[in-house]
């Protein structure tokens, strides 16, 4: 079984800072991590690799740096790491991402199952999951808290809902973003941290994926960030004192001075 795992490079903070004048993320300076919810993605993928045989490839786009991500994610027992890597992808939106990244999956070739995390901890879209399956063509499935069985081709699945969950079944190859009621990650071991210390992580550029240039960076993002600010603070709420014949009358009319 070939399974593919798309992972982020996020700030590792809760105060996540804007650049005013480009509108994107303010990276330098800033820890990063992988993105927490590809994490389980990652360990989903191991297992199923475990279970079925076959290798687990972890994909990533991004600058340089995000190749320690992927470093990591071989700690954990992925098999091989692919860094999709330009300044023609800068500025790119959920949609020149995923397009991206499906290009890249397709220099992959053959695979069974896309996993990724059900959304990125510094965006938090849940966009581009979705968006790889549309590019690719091929079925998805979003919230898996769990994969039932895969044999036949199909697999069968449980999708988290507000009120339980449903149980699915879907023709591969398909795509699946997990949340992380799906297992516990693992720790990397020695070993793991050995081979991924010396593993070869495979780099692409734009020209390497054959993509369209104008499908791809700013030129490509049918969404632009063109203006950030603090929304203002909250104004305090108005108190009404009396009994309760009293406050109702006041609470009557200050309603019917704001409907008529």
């Amino acid at each position: 079984m070939n399974i593919i795992v798309c992972i982020k490079q996020v700030p590792n903070t809760t105060d996540v800072k804007i650049d005013p004048v480009t509108n994107t993320l303010i990276r330098d300076g800033v820890e990063s991590v992988i993105n927490p919810f590809d994490v389980y993605a990652i360990e989903e993928g191991v297992r199923l690799k475990e279970r079925f045989g076959g290798k687990v490839t972890v994909i990533t786009m991004g600058p340089p740096q995000a190749e320690s991500a992927l470093r990591e994610a071989i700690s954990v027992g992925c098999d091989e790491a692919v860094l999709v890597s330009d300044r023609k992808f800068a500025g790119s939106d959920t949609w020149a991402t995923s397009y991206t990244l499906s290009c890249a999956i397709k220099k992959l070739g053959e695979f069974d199952i896309i996993l990724c995390g059900k959304q990125a901890s510094d965006g938090d879209t849940a966009q581009v999951g979705p968006g790889i399956s549309t590019h690719l063509d091929i079925p998805q499935v979003t919230y898996v808290k769990k994969i039932e069985k895969i044999e036949n081709g199909k697999a069968v699945v449980e999708r988290m809902t507000e009120e339980g969950y449903d149980i699915l079944e879907t023709p591969m190859p398909c795509l699946f973003t997990v949340v992380k009621e799906i297992n516990t990650p693992r720790m990397p071991s020695l070993k793991g941290m050995m081979r991924a210390k010396s593993a070869q992580i495979v780099k692409w550029t734009a020209a390497d994926i054959d993509c369209d240039p104008q499908s791809i960076g700013l030129d490509g993002s049918p969404t632009r960030v063109v203006r950030i600010f603090t929304p203002p603070p909250r104004k305090g709420g108005e108190i009404i004192k009396g009994d309760a014949a009293q406050v109702s009358q006041e609470l009557v009319q200050l309603l019917k001075d704001i409907v008529i």
